[in-house]
């Protein structure tokens, strides 16, 4: 499995999520969305991004892939606590 974490600068929520994956011993690539790279590699996973009611892409979008397939999009801790209790 691969982790792809997209974050955003001084975003409580981004540092809830790497503190999380810490704790559950997952190590993430980590792309900063405020750069050119983290906006170019984001564009990818669009279709499955989730986003606000204002359209906005909700941030932080940890990209869970089995190779080239897209197997969780996830945003907070409470949705990746429940998406690894789904996979014991």
């Amino acid at each position: 499995m691969d982790f792809l974490l997209f974050t955003y600068p001084n975003c409580s929520k981004c540092e809830d999520m790497k503190t999380a994956l810490r704790e559950a011993a997952i190590t993430a690539e980590t792309q900063d969305v405020a750069d050119k790279e983290g906006r170019i590699r984001i564009r990818a996973f669009l279709p499955q991004i989730k986003r606000d009611a204002q359209g906005a892409i909700i941030l932080p979008t940890l990209v869970c892939r089995d190779g080239d397939r897209v197997e969780a999009v996830l945003n907070t801790r409470e949705e990746l606590a429940a998406w690894l209790q789904s996979r014991d």
